[in-house]
C-alpha cells in the first residue's frame, strides 16, 4: 500500500499502475470505522485497484463547527486500510487542495440550490458546496470507474450523484447500505463524541424511525403524520434534541405531502454538543426480485415460474441485451466499435409483450420487429457477454429497465441485478452452478431449440470464458450483491429451485427473512 500526500505523486502512480485497469474512489474525511470498511470492502470486490481519499474538508464546515477538533487519525487510518487490502491513501494537505483563500474563492461548486437548501443545508449553508468542490476535485484527479459513498448521509449521495450527472463526469456513484452498531446506531466518526449515557440513548434515534416505517408500512402515508410519530417517539427523551424530522424525494430533496412511490424519512438530532443524522427509506410498491449468477445457472427458466407462481411481471433483461447484440450484428458493426455501437442503442426501442395471463411467455420486439428466437442463436450468445459490458449499452438498458422497475412487482434476472440495477430491490438471489453442469444444461438447451450439437468441452470453455468477460468488465461487472442468498442449483431441479426462492419471497414479505446490510 502507498500514500500519497500531493497530487503529483498519487497522479504518477496511477499513471503507471492502472493501465486499464479499474480504479475505485472511497473518499473519506478519515477517523475510519465499520461503515468506511465497508464502503471499501464493496470498492475492493468491484476494482483492480482502491483508491481512499482522507482530507479533513474545511470548506464543508461553518465557523461554529468542529473543524480543528475533527478526529484525525492518520496512522490508525492507514493500518486499517492496509488490512482491507487498499492500494493508495491520498491525504493530502489543505494546501494542496485548495487556493489560499478558498472560502473566498469564487470556483467552487454550487449545487441546485432546491437540493441544499433543506435539510442539513438549512444549519449548514456551507457544507453542500464545500462537498461538491472536493468531490469534483477528487473525482478530476483520480479518475476512477467507481466511487462509494453511504446512504447515511442521503443527502450528500442525491447531490453528488446530481453533480455527476450534470456534469457528464462520466463515474458510475455506488451508493453502500447504512451499517449499524449492534444498538441500531448509525455508524459515524461523531460517535466517539458520545458519552456513555448519551450512546445509550442515541439508539433511540433509528428506533423511531422504525415507528413511522411501521405506520407506514400499516397503510399511512401521510408525511405530516409520520413526521409527527417520529418527533412524538423522541419527545420524552430531553437529551435528544431534534433539529429537524423530514420526508422528502431521494432524488431531488424536495419535500413532500404523501409517499406515492417513495420518500427518504430524515432526521437530524444533537446529543450535548454531538450532531447526529440517519434515514429511512419510505416504499410504497409492488417488490422486487433481483436473481443475479453467471450464464447457465438457470435463471431464465426459474425467473419465468416464480414470475407465474408469485403473479409478478417478468423482465428478461437477458434479452435486452440480445436484441442490441443482434442488431450489431445485423448492421455489420464491428464489436470493437463503441461509438458506433453507442449510435445504434441511442435510437433503439425495445418492447417486451407478453401472450398469456401469467405474464411469464415473453415476446420480445426491437424497433417494432420481433426478435424473439433470432436473440437465441449460438451467434448472439458468443457475442453477448462483449455487447453487454459496454457502458453506453448498459446506461441505456438500464434506464429503461429501472423505469419498468419503479412501480415494483417484476421478477428479473441477470448479471448485475442486485448490485447495480435494483440495488434496492426486497428480495435478492445469487443462483449459480458448477460449470460442467451449466455446459451440460446449455447442450440440452440447444438440442430443444433445433440449433447444431455443439461438445460440452467446446460449450464448457466458452462459459469459462464468459464468466471472465462478465466479472471483470468495467462496468457493473457480475458481483453476488452482499445482501443476496446464494443458491447453487447443482443437483437441484427447476422446480425445487422455484418452490425454494417462493419460499423465501414469502418469509420476506411476512417480516421472518432479515437480508444482511
Amino acid at each position: 500500500m502507498r500514500l500519497f500526500t500531493t497530487k503529483a505523486g498519487l497522479l504518477c502512480y496511477l499513471e503507471r499502475h492502472r493501465q486499464n485497469q479499474e480504479v475505485g474512489l472511497v473518499p473519506t474525511m478519515g477517523s475510519l470505522h465499520i461503515g468506511h470498511l465497508s464502503l471499501i470492502e464493496r470498492a475492493r470486490q468491484d476494482n483492480a485497484i482502491v483508491v481512499v481519499s482522507i482530507f479533513v474538508n474545511p470548506l464543508q464546515f461553518a465557523p461554529t463547527e468542529d473543524f480543528q477538533e475533527y478526529p484525525r487519525q492518520l496512522d490508525k487510518d492507514r493500518q486499517l486500510c492496509e488490512q482491507v487490502g487498499v492500494d493508495v491513501i491520498f491525504a493530502p494537505s489543505t494546501e494542496e487542495m485548495l487556493p489560499p483563500n478558498p472560502l473566498n474563492d469564487n470556483t467552487q461548486v454550487i449545487p441546485p440550490i432546491e437540493m441544499i437548501s433543506g435539510l442539513c443545508g438549512r444549519s449548514r449553508p456551507n457544507f453542500f458546496q464545500g462537498v461538491a468542490t472536493i468531490v469534483t476535485k477528487l473525482l478530476n484527479l483520480v479518475k476512477p470507474q467507481r466511487a462509494y459513498f453511504g446512504q447515511k448521509d442521503a443527502q450528500q449521495l442525491a447531490v453528488i450523484q446530481r453533480l455527476v450527472a450534470d456534469l457528464d463526469l462520466g463515474v458510475e456513484i455506488v451508493p453502500c447500505p447504512i451499517v449499524r452498531e449492534e444498538s441500531g446506531l448509525a455508524c459515524s466518526s461523531r460517535n466517539q463524541y458520545l458519552t456513555e449515557s448519551q450512546k445509550s440513548q442515541a439508539p433511540l434515534i433509528y428506533s423511531a424511525l422504525q415507528q413511522a416505517q411501521k405506520s407506514f408500512q400499516a397503510g399511512n402515508r401521510n408525511c405530516a403524520n409520520l413526521i409527527e410519530l417520529v418527533k412524538a417517539e423522541l419527545a420524552p427523551t430531553e437529551d435528544i434534541q431534534v433539529e429537524y424530522v423530514e420526508l422528502v424525494d431521494p432524488t431531488t430533496m424536495i419535500p413532500l405531502t404523501q409517499v406515492d412511490k417513495v420518500g427518504l424519512l430524515a432526521i437530524a438530532a444533537r446529543l450535548g454538543s454531538t450532531r447526529l443524522i440517519d434515514n429511512l427509506l419510505l416504499r410504497h410498491r409492488k417488490p422486487i426480485v433481483a436473481i443475479d449468477g453467471p450464464a447457465g445457472a438457470g435463471k431464465s427458466t426459474v425467473t419465468r415460474l416464480i414470475a407465474k407462481t408469485l403473479g409478478l411481471m417478468y423482465l428478461d433483461t437477458g434479452a435486452m441485451y440480445r436484441s442490441i447484440t443482434w442488431q450489431v450484428m445485423q448492421a455489420g458493426i464491428e464489436l470493437e466499435d463503441e461509438p458506433a455501437i453507442a449510435e445504434l442503442v441511442s435510437r433503439s426501442q425495445i418492447s417486451l409483450t407478453t401472450d398469456d395471463a401469467s405474464g411469464t411467455a415473453v415476446r420480445v420486439w426491437l424497433n417494432a420487429e420481433e426478435v424473439t428466437q433470432v436473440i437465441r442463436s449460438p451467434e448472439v450468445t458468443a457475442k453477448v457477454s462483449a455487447i453487454a459490458a459496454q457502458p453506453a449499452v448498459r446506461r441505456a438498458l438500464v434506464k429503461q429497465q429501472q423505469s419498468w422497475g419503479s412501480q415494483g412487482g417484476i421478477v428479473a434476472e441477470g448479471r448485475d441485478l442486485g448490485t447495480h440495477v435494483f440495488p434496492d430491490a426486497e428480495l435478492k438471489i445469487f443462483l449459480t452452478a458448477s460449470v460442467q453442469e451449466r455446459a451440460r444444461r446449455r447442450q440440452k438447451d440447444l438440442e430443444q431449440q433445433g440449433f447444431e450439437q455443439v461438445s460440452l468441452a467446446e460449450l464448457e470453455q466458452d462459459i469459462q470464458q464468459r464468466d471472465l468477460k462478465d466479472s471483470t468488465r468495467t462496468f457493473s461487472p457480475l458481483r453476488k450483491a452482499a445482501d443476496a442468498i446464494e443458491i447453487n442449483t447443482d443437483g437441484l431441479s427447476i422446480a425445487q429451485v422455484t418452490e425454494k426462492i417462493v419460499s423465501l419471497y414469502h418469509q420476506q414479505q411476512s417480516g421472518i427473512l432479515e437480508q444482511k446490510n
